[in-house]
């Protein structure tokens, strides 16, 4: 039986594949994968777009896409914002959450491939890049957003950010448990972070005018149960267009498939596959003849933002979704809580095997 996510209707196995297409035609001879044709690249969506080429299979693009991340890394940790093409970079901003989801990657690489091999490659990358991430962080847990390099951090944390990096502290003690590697100072970084997330949501800077962080704490599982439930019902009516998908800003028209999947996601990871299927049907519309997806629309003109933009990172956020919601996998549950109830067949069995 086929590993590849089959969702009739809204993105069947081929399809799938179609897409996949999409984005290994974008990447480049040094592994990196840039937004569009021409475009620049920022290290979380290329993550997150090698994630995607392993839900289909492309296992060594996928860890081509891992390759570059290490020849690009800093000796202490970071990488810069975006980086284009010819190797010049574009921003020289550093991103805590753009550093730590390295992690997050490796770790789903694992649970597709059971290549313990490429882990232990990959350890000192994963390692400087957290240790970096965490040498940003506040004693009250929270973590700071960004710094310019040989400058002194940002002094505010972001909770979208935030949530996405407890996600990635989390799969970091995964690999540091696969490894036999000791993550004590991780582990208590984590429950200070998602403490921080969970009891004290003021403590980040408000951005309350963005979806991302209304579902992102349930998204990277730091908020479970019926809390969770609490939280994506709370702003659904502000951020859900019903039948188009859900806003990037709850103030304008602006449905965008990243954020419309990631919402999907969000919803399979509390158990309510119903709705998360319903979101993930809206991108949809999105979807071109090649199967990569449009960015974003604006309704009810149905305008494609920004201009002819077709970003690998949107169709990536698509696909995996959708393995979310087809669960044919371990590696599907990737952004499930680990006490969520499906999570008793744990990727360690693999370690042992």
């Amino acid at each position: 039986m086929s590993t590849i996510p089959h969702l009739p209707g809204i993105m069947s196995a081929d399809e799938l594949c179609e897409t996949v297409a999409t984005i290994v035609g974008l990447q480049q001879p040094s592994g990196m994968i840039p937004w569009f044709v021409g475009g620049h690249c920022d290290p979380w969506n290329h993550i997150e777009t090698a994630m995607a080429l392993d839900v289909a299979g492309f296992n060594s693009q996928a860890e081509h896409a891992y390759q570059w991340l290490v020849a690009t890394q800093s000796e202490q940790g970071w990488w810069h914002n975006y980086y284009m093409p010819s190797g010049a970079v574009s921003d020289h901003k550093i991103d805590s959450n753009v550093c730590a989801y390295i992690a997050a990657g490796v770790w789903h690489h694992w649970l597709y491939t059971s290549d313990r091999a490429f882990v232990e490659y990959m350890w000192q990358p994963v390692r400087k890049a957290i240790d970096f991430v965490l040498s940003m962080a506040r004693p009250d847990g929270t973590i700071l957003w960004a710094q310019h390099p040989g400058e002194r951090p940002w002094d505010f944390a972001l909770l979208t950010g935030s949530s996405s990096i407890a996600h990635s502290l989390r799969c970091a003690i995964h690999i540091a448990d696969l490894l036999d590697e000791d993550h004590e100072s991780w582990s208590r970084a984590h429950r200070l972070l998602e403490d921080a997330i969970r009891d004290r949501p003021q403590v980040f800077e408000p951005k309350v005018r963005w979806a991302m962080d209304w579902y992102y704490p349930v998204l990277c599982g730091v908020v479970t149960g019926f809390e969770a439930e609490r939280m994506l019902a709370s702003r659904w009516d502000e951020f859900v267009m019903p039948g188009k998908g859900v806003r990037c800003v709850h103030d304008e028209p602006w449905v965008t498939a990243a954020e419309t999947a990631e919402c999907a996601l969000s919803y399979a990871a509390i158990g309510d596959m119903e709705r998360a299927r319903e979101l993930l049907e809206c991108t949809r519309p999105h979807r071109d003849v090649d199967g990569a997806y449009w960015t974003g629309i604006v309704y009810p003109q149905m305008i494609k933002f920004p201009v002819g933009e077709r970003s690998a990172y949107t169709s990536a956020a698509v696909i995996l979704a959708a393995d979310s919601i087809a669960g044919n996998t371990v590696a599907s549950r990737l952004f499930w809580a680990d006490d969520h109830p499906l999570q008793t067949e744990s990727a360690f069995a693999l370690k042992k095997s």
